[in-house]
């Protein structure tokens, strides 16, 4: 039900086939952890612009597998993000319904309503 399609101005975008209803998990995603020691090798290559910062202490990385680091920004997002540091996984939820064929977007900041830059020196700010 969710695909892949490149979007004008934005690159590419992970979209619907199906509708999804409020409070719907869209995708539970694996995340690969990146130790605090390897985070700044990242800065280096392209994975820079997929990484968000994880842990307790937000200094190690994680890049989300699936569709995970691939969804875009919004601050009129029609999704939020959960974060299960203990199972590794990242978990995309509707919070308005989605139409077939429209975007899935989420706040990097964590919370839907919060309009500061989400990201310091290029990296997702994402935040538990």
């Amino acid at each position: 039900m969710l695909y892949i399609s490149h979007l004008t101005g934005k690159g590419r975008g992970i979209l619907t086939s199906k509708k999804i209803y409020r409070g719907d998990v869209v995708e539970r995603c694996p995340v690969i952890t990146i130790p605090a020691s390897d985070v700044a090798y990242l800065k280096k290559t392209t994975l820079h612009n997929y990484y968000f910062q994880w842990g307790n202490d937000l200094l190690q990385g994680a890049i989300a597998l699936g569709f995970g680091s691939i969804y875009n920004h919004s601050y009129t997002p029609n999704a939020l993000y959960r974060l299960d540091l203990e199972e590794e996984i990242m978990e995309i939820v509707a919070i308005k319904n989605i139409l077939p064929n429209e975007e899935i977007t989420f706040n990097y900041n964590g919370s839907p309503n919060d309009q500061s830059v989400p990201w310091g020196e290029g990296t997702i700010n994402w935040l538990r």
